[in-house]
């Protein structure tokens, strides 16, 4: 039954028309259209429709889905979308109870007129799927229409630690990388030694200091990462302590300077699960902004990865941290008891955590977090669908070194990378 749904919907794509697989109208309100994009479902304003076997959508909330800018003549009764800019733009032009269209100037003829239902203009989905390159697919059964979004360009960074070095050569592509070389240790010090995080001895004749130096070359932004958990105190010793402060702040700065990094990322993680919460947030952001005077007189870039809104570490205030840093990557992972262990994260989970930081810091400075640890190709594919939806600056690979090759390939074709 799929593979007939599949061949039906082809047919329909070429035709303007969902042929042969509209059950009676009265079936039709007993068991309302579906629309999933990208694997997770779109919210609508109205339900899709189904006239003369051609279902119509509502357009404005698939394109603001997919970047596409939307706008409404209210005398000419006309709507007019703009996806890309430039040459390579493509214009759209409908009209309201008007089978007429033009695409880059250019005359098309539609199977059904655009309607208006409660407000909400309607316009037929294979129109859309064929102008703005979305692929398309209907099953019957379900009554589900699952749209791909097309790829896009965003800001790709990727965290490199001690076992990356298989993936090294994917570092060019990237916009920017974290090399998780160094960390704030049991008694508050910052250390490039130690475990896990740490400066790694040279492979033959890659060094550190090559990855760091051919990184930018290439032009990918290194950043020194910084970790630390608060599982003794270490951070909140820290960041509540004036002297630490300082020497902590005086060393960040230093090695990323004498080791020819272009920016600090911060992953200080586990603030505010036990502590006073405003009292956590209001030292840390306090350390921060330290933090951020000294980079910036260094001309150093300053980036945070952030616990998510919705996870149970509340020390973390992101609307003053937003504006602050350069960049915030939520880390929206660890949801499950069992992270970690090959279970993607739960989507709806991660797209609350997304929502939350919209609602106290601007789009262009967030960067979804993604742990390949626990993620597969199907949803690395919607995880990255849900960066678009939102149109984040970018997302963040945790870690190189972990990514499959479905996922890479997955990757390549939701996002266009740095050339």
């Amino acid at each position: 039954m799929k593979k007939i749904g599949q061949l039906l919907l082809a047919a329909a794509l070429m035709s303007g028309v969902f042929a042969g697989i509209t059950p009676p109208q009265r079936a039709q309100a007993a068991a309302p259209i579906r629309i999933m994009l990208d694997g997770y479902p779109l919210g609508f304003p109205a339900e899709p429709i189904v006239v003369k076997g051609t279902t119509l959508v509502p357009f404005r909330a698939i394109s603001e889905a997919l970047g596409i800018q939307v706008t409404w003549d209210s005398k000419e009764k006309r709507i007019s979308a703009v996806k890309g800019s430039g040459a390579n733009a493509i214009r759209v032009q409908l009209t309201l109870n008007s089978t007429k269209a033009t695409v880059n100037g250019n005359p098309v003829s539609l199977a059904v007129e655009p309607q208006t239902v409660d407000g909400n203009t309607l316009i037929p989905l294979s129109f859309f799927s064929q102008q703005f390159g979305a692929q398309v697919d209907w099953d019957q059964e379900t009554r589900t229409v699952s749209i791909a979004s097309p790829q896009k360009r965003v800001y790709t960074l990727g965290f490199y630690a001690i076992s990356s070095f298989s993936e090294a050569s994917a570092i060019p592509q990237l916009d920017s990388v974290a090399f998780g070389w160094s960390r704030i240790d049991e008694n508050s010090k910052f250390t490039l030694s130690g475990k896990d995080f740490k400066w790694p001895l040279p492979a033959g004749d890659v060094t550190p200091e090559n990855l760091v130096s051919e990184a930018a070359k290439s032009r990918t932004l290194p950043y020194l990462m910084v970790y630390s958990g608060d599982v003794y105190g270490e951070l909140t010793n820290i960041i509540e302590n004036t002297e630490l402060r300082r020497q902590t702040i005086s060393d960040m700065i230093s090695a990323a300077k004498n080791n020819q990094f272009q920016g600090i990322m911060l992953d200080f993680e586990g603030l505010g699960l036990t502590t006073d919460k405003a009292k956590t947030r209001a030292s840390f952001t306090a350390f921060v902004k330290e933090v951020s005077l000294q980079a910036k007189s260094e001309n150093l870039k300053l980036a945070l990865a952030l616990h998510p809104l919705n996870s149970s570490y509340q020390g973390y205030d992101y609307k003053a941290l937003g504006q602050i840093a350069d960049e915030i990557i939520i880390m929206a992972y660890d949801y499950r008891s069992t992270g970690g262990t090959g279970q993607p994260e739960p989507a709806d989970k991660v797209d609350e955590a997304i929502r939350l930081a919209l609602k106290e810091t601007n789009k262009d400075k967030l960067v979804l977090g993604l742990n390949l640890n626990s993620e597969n190709a199907k949803s690395v594919h919607t995880l990255i669908g849900l960066a678009k939806r939102y149109d984040l600056k970018g997302i963040a690979l945790w870690r190189l070194g972990l990514i499959s090759s479905d996922e890479w390939t997955q990757m390549q074709k939701s996002v266009e990378f740095k050339k």
